[in-house]
């Protein structure tokens, strides 16, 4: 009998649940993987190289320096929160003193998503970081969040 004329196998659904299960496993496992950032992953610890090292401003107003990217409209970043803006949490500790750090938590690399009471936090593994300098206030993530440069121009937070 040739290979057109053979009848078609079934699949029982067992078989294709346990595939499935296996490949997701799999998924899971990858994303979850060492503490360790996979290679050219972008993740930097303090001290780290690239666009995000400095320091912040603290509430400086107005110039015409200007060059800067605009992150955020001062309005936006409430006093004890803060806004992730694409791949950088910017915060407002206290009244007119903005703050910018990598959005990317330092534990796996999810990106953090909220600002409430100075705290910055990560959905993933409820890493927690302090708003004002980005220090680990509750792991798994074992290193702070590398800042990155800000200031103020006029009613705007602009990248340093």
């Amino acid at each position: 009998m040739s290979e057109s004329q053979r009848e078609p196998r079934t699949v029982c659904r067992r078989t294709v649940v346990a595939a499935v299960g296996g490949a997701g496993l799999t998924v899971a496992l990858t994303a979850c993987g060492s503490d360790d950032a996979p290679s050219g992953s972008g993740e930097q610890g303090a001290g780290g190289t690239g666009a995000s090292t400095g320091g912040t401003s603290g509430g400086t107003s107005g110039g015409s320096s200007g060059g800067g990217k605009v992150l955020a409209k001062v309005a936006d970043i409430p006093e004890g929160g803060g806004k992730v803006v694409g791949d950088v949490v910017i915060t407002q500790p206290v009244k007119g003193e903005f703050k910018a750090f990598s959005a990317q938590c330092t534990h796996q690399g999810c990106a953090v998503r909220s600002v409430a009471d100075n705290v910055i936090v990560c959905p993933c593994h409820d890493s927690r970081f302090d708003a004002s300098d980005g220090s680990v206030k509750a792991g798994p993530a074992p290193r702070p969040l590398s800042p990155t440069a800000v200031r103020q121009e006029g009613d705007s937070i602009v990248l340093a």
